[in-house]
């Protein structure tokens, strides 16, 4: 079980490289995953127990602290989470369709745990970064008013950061959209 999820993103694939390094080498974790994402930017998340997250998500930075572009640590993370980000989720029905775009891939993660911590819905596919400029968009099914309080609250942690792009909620979507 995965307790927490660290990223940081870099706005050089170079120092991104380099950062992924000294991540793993400043405490136990492991790779969720490491990417590229166009426009040059670096992407590097990381799993593992909390404490041992923090301090790679924190030597991640001070490496280029320059170069972040964003950065995030869930210390304890929802588990649909990483199915979302692995696309491993389906449904059998559904009823309402919920979207949250987000700017950067750490906010897309942040929106996708909030969502799933808020409302009692189903988290389908978190698309971090790749084909899409760097953006981030979440897709979640569930009754019409939870998907609405989870994209809501999704919502609100990326107008905090400043990552918001757009929310949407389609109540009863046709079956080929879905």
């Amino acid at each position: 079980m995965v307790e927490a999820i660290g990223l940081v993103e870099l706005q050089s694939i170079a120092w991104g490289m380099d950062v992924a390094d000294v991540m793993v080498k400043a405490a136990p974790v492991q790779f969720v995953d490491t990417f590229m994402v166009s426009p040059g930017k670096y992407v590097v998340l990381v799993h593992g127990d909390p404490t041992s997250v923090q301090v790679s998500v924190d030597a991640g930075r001070d490496a280029a602290p320059e170069q972040v572009l964003d950065w995030l640590l869930i210390p304890f993370v929802h588990p649909q989470v990483f199915p979302a980000i692995h696309a491993e989720s389906t449904a059998e029905r559904i009823s309402a369709l919920g979207l949250v775009e987000t700017s950067s891939v750490a906010s897309g993660i942040v929106a996708a745990d909030r969502a799933a911590k808020a409302a009692a819905v189903q988290l389908l596919r978190l698309h971090l970064g790749s084909g899409i400029g760097g953006k981030s968009i979440l897709t979640l099914t569930g009754g019409l008013f939870d998907v609405q309080a989870a994209v809501d609250a999704a919502a609100q942690g990326a107008t905090a950061s400043g990552h918001l792009i757009a929310v949407r909620v389609v109540p009863n979507p046709h079956p080929d959209l879905a």
